[in-house]
Parts: structure tokens; C-alpha cells; sequence
């Protein structure tokens, strides 16, 4: 491709996917730090947002081969980068650079791609569930035990809330095994395995696993000997029968192209709006074991938590969270200040509760 982005210290901040169900989140949360300039495949889509902002709109349809050229002080990715793309651009242009869409295999990928072409501003991978929140969550609970040696991550999906359609994205990796760290040893595990029951901002929710990527970068950045992330539903039907399917083998034999529409039809029904609920486990290292647990609840929903990981991100990649930007490619929980995490939430509207 021959998108050219140059850095700008001047420049807006580039939202790719500006317009869409979290990147129009993140725009009005950004909107009153730095100019923006909204992107997508159907700039008509994104004028009354761009209008309500005051920020620029222009197209850039990651599926097409028409070039795209841009000056900007930093660029967020908020839709699915399938052919690094936008990654590419901005390591070719020295732009600081968010992503918060990579599911594991597009994350290593990217860690590839970056060790080919060495990045000459911060990159920042922000694809652990909420944009990074997760991650974040348990640095600030690790940072307050003196390191950790577990960290357990439960999602509540409510279905009744807004949703777009890459938000469904992970049902097309429930057909496929990955690896996970467990007492410091890695191993392979299936989606939807290890089911079980956890109270999840006062609703008793079945979990079961699902390949996340702050499994990967959780032991790498934080060292801890066990990462484990699992996933549950508003509408405990919908957990049961998706369980239910996974143990026919449906996500095995049921994948590719033909059945995607049907995988995800099985979840991808937004609605008007719903609540984001997330609890985050951590174990210390100590001989007593302590344990703190944290709980994220935004009411206004998992679009807007995750384009707060989002924002949090982008203070971060522009030294502007109250430390040095970082260098080369970083995990939200390589975070510097871990016991500023939890305020910079709560300002952002999310609800945090530590036990």
C-alpha cells in the first residue's frame, strides 16, 4: 500500500473507524484535548459527529487500495486491521500508535511487523479487553500487592448494549485452541472451557474461557505465572446454549467463511444500550497469598469503557498521562504510574470498586 502518514506535533489525532460505535466514544472523549480527524469507509456517515466536534472527516476504507495520506500527531486503530495496514503507515511515518482491535495471533503478528520495521515512536498494543482496561486494572491491583503472581479476568457481555459488528469478532476463534500461561508453564486450552460460576457486580455469571490477548502480554509484562480470562452473558440462555454448542464441535467443523454470518448472528444483536461489567482477580506474591479483586462497571457501556482503555492509551503514547511517552512497542500494563490507573477510570466515568 502506499498510505502515507508523516508525524505532525501539530496534527490532529487520527481515529480510524472515527465514526463507528467506539470511535465515535473515543472522538467525544478526545475531542476536548486535540483536534481530530475521523476516518472511515463512508465519510457522509460520520458529518453530524464530525460537525458536533468540530473535527475533520475524511475516507479511508482499509478494504480498498486507494492510498491515504495524513499528517497527524498521533493515530488510534478502532476497527479490525486485517492486513496491518494502518500499523504499517504509522511505523513508516514515525506516528505514535494505539490499537485496541488485535485479537492474539493479530497481535503477535504486529510484534513481527515491528521487529522488521523498528518503530520510531511509541506503539502501543491496547487490545486486552476494553481497550486495555482489563490489563490495566490488574497492574494497579499488582502495584498495590507488590507484584503478582495470578490474575483472573471475568467479562460480563451484556447483550442488551450498543455494539458493532467487529465486537463479535471472537466468535470466529471459538472454533480454535490457543495457549495460555498456568503456573508459570504454558499450555494449549479450548474456548468455552473451565465453565463455572462468579459473582460479577452483584450478578451470579457462568464464565468459561475465551482467547483474549492480555493472556500473552500479561506473563510478559507483569511476570505472573497464570493468566486466565473468561467470558459470560447477560441472558444466562445465551451462555447456556453457546456452551452447549461449543461441546458439539459447532465452532470446529462450522468454520471459515461460510458459517460467519451464522457464528455470529448467535450474539451480534445490539440493542439501545446496557451496563459494562468486568472483575479482575489478582493474587500477590507473597507466601501469605493475599488477594484484591476489582470491579469495573460502566454504565454507560462496553463502547464507551473501551474507548476509554482507548483514551488512556493515547495520553500514554503521547507522554501526556504524567510520564515520559515509552519507547518501542508496550502493553497497557507496562504502565508506569499502575497507582494512578484507577482515578484516571473513575474520571472517565467508569465505576471502580476494590475488595
Amino acid at each position: 500500500m502506499d498510505d502515507d502518514l508523516q508525524y505532525d506535533p501539530a496534527g490532529p489525532v487520527l481515529v480510524v473507524g472515527g465514526y463507528g460505535t467506539v470511535g465515535a466514544e473515543l472522538a467525544r472523549l478526545a475531542a476536548p484535548s486535540w483536534p481530530l480527524l475521523l476516518t472511515g469507509r463512508t465519510p457522509g456517515r460520520g458529518r453530524a459527529l464530525a460537525n458536533e466536534l468540530g473535527a475533520d472527516v475524511r475516507r479511508w476504507d482499509l478494504g480498498d487500495a486507494e492510498p491515504f495520506s495524513a499528517r497527524p500527531r498521533a493515530v488510534v486503530g478502532t476497527v479490525n486491521d486485517h492486513d496491518d495496514r494502518v500499523l504499517r503507515a504509522a511505523l513508516r511515518g514515525g506516528v505514535p500508535y494505539v490499537d485496541i482491535t488485535r485479537w492474539t495471533t493479530r497481535l503477535q503478528r504486529a510484534l513481527a511487523v515491528a521487529a522488521v520495521t523498528p518503530p520510531r515512536a511509541p506503539v502501543l498494543l491496547s487490545s486486552g479487553w476494553m481497550g486495555g482496561v482489563s490489563p490495566l486494572v490488574a497492574a494497579a491491583l499488582a502495584d498495590g500487592l507488590g507484584g503478582a503472581s495470578s490474575v483472573e479476568i471475568a467479562v460480563r457481555y451484556d447483550l442488551r448494549d450498543r455494539a458493532g459488528a467487529d465486537s463479535v469478532e471472537f466468535m470466529d476463534r471459538l472454533g480454535l485452541d490457543y495457549e495460555v500461561t498456568e503456573g508459570g508453564r504454558r499450555r494449549p486450552v479450548t474456548p468455552l472451557s473451565g465453565a463455572g460460576r462468579v459473582t460479577i457486580g452483584g450478578h451470579r455469571t457462568t464464565v468459561a474461557r475465551i482467547d483474549t490477548p492480555e493472556q500473552f502480554t500479561l506473563p510478559a509484562a507483569l511476570g505472573v505465572d497464570t493468566a486466565v480470562t473468561r467470558i459470560g452473558f447477560s441472558a444466562t440462555a445465551s451462555t447456556t446454549a453457546l456452551l452447549a454448542l461449543g461441546r458439539t464441535g459447532f465452532f470446529r467443523w462450522g468454520r471459515g467463511d461460510r458459517f460467519r454470518a451464522l457464528r455470529r448472528s448467535l450474539l451480534y444483536s445490539p440493542g439501545e444500550g446496557g451496563t459494562a461489567l468486568v472483575r479482575v482477580d489478582v493474587r500477590g506474591r507473597g507466601a501469605a497469598g493475599e488477594h484484591r479483586t476489582a470491579v469495573v462497571r460502566d454504565p454507560a457501556g462496553q463502547a464507551h469503557l473501551t474507548a476509554v482503555g482507548a483514551l488512556l492509551g493515547l495520553r500514554r503514547v503521547l507522554g501526556e498521562d504524567g510520564a515520559p511517552a515509552p519507547a518501542g512497542v508496550t502493553f497497557p500494563e507496562a504502565t508506569p504510574r499502575p497507582g494512578l490507573v484507577l482515578t484516571a477510570l473513575e474520571k472517565a466515568g467508569a465505576e471502580v470498586t476494590v475488595a
